[in-house]
């Protein structure tokens, strides 16, 4: 009766491929499956296939963590077996206490620099006021001119629009 069993179990895997099985769900529900790797009709070999069906089905509602990075890791056979609860939770209580850490480091530098400016250590950056042409909005005058100046040593630009009616730079 096994070798039956065996014989018609190739033969449906032949036929229809094999199914898929679930391996487990996250935190949010989504569902991870794997299609083990099989021999097609024609004789091929499909590597195995990682996938997952997500509680949010529209592609464009995905947002950044959506999808914990363990699982993420496993869809891209980036890693073996399926990621655990423990190791989920121990990896997110992990990224909170950096989160903590790097907002103490930075708290602990802000008071720090403040210090050595207090104690003349360090010289606070200067405010640089741009001079010449490249702070000018009109190259040296207050506003435009309406009509164009052009003599060959003191041209400056101006706004001239072409004679006619206004309605085309309305447009």
């Amino acid at each position: 009766m096994s070798r039956a069993w065996q014989a018609l179990r190739a033969l449906r895997l032949r036929l229809v491929g094999p199914t898929k099985e679930l391996v487990g769900t996250d935190q949010f529900g989504n569902k991870y499956y794997r299609v083990p790797k099989h021999e097609s009709r024609a004789g091929q070999i499909i590597p195995e296939r990682r996938f997952v069906e997500a509680v949010n089905r529209e592609a464009y509602q995905y947002q950044i963590g959506d999808f914990p990075a363990e699982w993420e890791a496993w869809i891209r056979k980036k890693r073996e077996d399926p990621p655990t609860i423990e190791e989920i939770l121990q990896n997110e209580n992990y990224r909170e206490e950096m989160k903590q850490k790097v907002k103490d480091v930075s708290e602990k530098d802000k008071l720090l620099q403040a210090k050595e400016y207090e104690e003349g250590l360090v010289a606070e950056p200067s405010h640089t006021r741009v001079k010449g042409h490249a702070s000018a909005p009109y190259y040296g005058k207050k506003e435009p001119s309406q009509d164009p100046m052009s003599t060959a040593n003191t041209f400056q630009p101006g706004t001239w629009m072409p004679p006619g009616n206004g309605s085309s730079q309305k447009k």
